[in-house]
């Protein structure tokens, strides 16, 4: 069984206990994936894609119901993370960051921002002068004294204080998922680390089909 996680930017793979990514871009017919693939998708594009390369794939969209007062636009992504939790926000770091909330197996809604390397890539297109090295370092409650640490500070806070509002206001655990997620861990408290929580909760889906 291979489980496919396809994004925006890159097909994400599970094949045992192995994980790999590959640019959208890619001739997936290179991958020689012999085993039976289980995917979910919120690129319809990348999509046909995989389906041209593998036609057996299976498209696990429609096996995924939470209860929730957001839109019919909720990214089967998020529907994904959020299966099967009961009390948590749920934090994705990919190439967005999406935050759900989660009480008493109800969807409450959540947010989108930026990931992470989007933000970094950001300041250099603004000027050549606000090019950066980013530490994983920052202390925000330092005040950042020169360009490089105002930017580093920057980054950081805007994507840890949204989160820490959340979750003080709802007073829940954090489950974060996302490998980008561990440049963040240190600033929090009451939380848990899951990489695999997508592909976990689609494995479920998978042996309830068998």
């Amino acid at each position: 069984m291979i489980l496919c996680d396809i994004g925006n930017s890159t097909y994400h793979f599970l094949k045992g206990q192995k994980d790999f990514k590959v640019d959208l871009n890619s001739d997936l017919r290179n991958l020689r994936l012999n085993d039976k693939i289980y995917f979910i998708s919120v690129n319809e594009k990348a999509t046909i894609k995989l389906l041209k390369a593998f036609p057996d794939a299976i498209n696990l969209n429609n096996r995924f119901k939470i209860k929730t007062k957001y839109s019919s636009t909720l990214g089967i992504d998020r529907i994904v993370a959020s299966n099967s939790i009961k009390n948590s926000v749920v934090v994705d770091f990919g190439s967005a960051i999406t935050l759900d909330i989660i009480k008493n197996k109800k969807h409450l809604g959540g947010f989108i921002m930026p990931g992470i390397d989007i933000l970094k890539s950001n300041y250099p297109k603004i000027s050549p002068k606000l090019a950066f090295d980013f530490v994983t370092n920052t202390n925000l409650d330092k005040i950042p004294l020169n360009t490089n640490e105002a930017i580093n500070y920057a980054i950081i806070s805007m994507v840890v204080l949204p989160i820490k509002n959340i979750q003080d206001k709802y007073n829940l655990e954090i489950i974060f998922t996302g490998q980008n997620s561990k440049l963040v861990l240190k600033y929090f408290k009451n939380y848990k680390f899951k990489p695999n929580l997508i592909f976990n909760n689609m494995r479920k889906i998978v042996k309830g089909l068998k």
